[in-house]
């Protein structure tokens, strides 16, 4: 199955938010330990009108991954070169998705004339960064960069 990338709508609310929601809740329990209150504030900002604000930033491109025509990934990356977000769906873990999404981001970035992609690393995602060319900071193992 191909995964297509696209830029974010407000039309993608919904299941956008649901695919942060999701991931975060199921995928990233090395970070939040399962903990009720850590988990609500990662998602405390994952909210329609949070969703509205980011697709409307005009310093920030928010992308989508679809997989026959569902959207399964959700990326940001600002005008700086910093990605804000980059989520998949659980059921679709190790599909490509994340991959592509980084990899259309980085692309974004390029164009914008960015020279480095900097980001926060989740522990759960720190190898997956690493893997595509990300290196940590000095003094802090989960901020990464990578030279475009």
């Amino acid at each position: 199955m191909t995964i297509s990338i696209r830029v974010g709508k407000e039309a993608d609310a919904e299941a956008a938010i649901a695919v942060l929601r999701q991931s975060i809740t199921q995928l990233c329990s090395a970070d939040h330990q399962d903990d009720g209150a850590e988990i609500a504030g990662w998602l405390s900002n994952k909210t329609a009108a949070s969703w509205a604000a980011w697709i409307n930033r005009e310093d920030a491109t928010v992308l989508i991954a679809e997989l026959a025509g569902d959207i399964v990934g959700v990326g940001m990356v600002d005008a700086q070169g910093e990605i804000l977000l980059n989520y998949a769906r659980p059921d679709v873990r190790f599909k490509g998705i994340s991959k592509a999404i980084l990899l259309a981001l980085e692309n974004e970035a390029r164009e914008r004339g960015i020279k480095v992609c900097v980001l926060e690393s989740t522990r759960t995602a720190k190898k997956f960064y690493e893997d595509r060319g990300y290196l940590a900071e000095a003094g802090s193992p989960l901020h990464l960069s990578k030279l475009l």
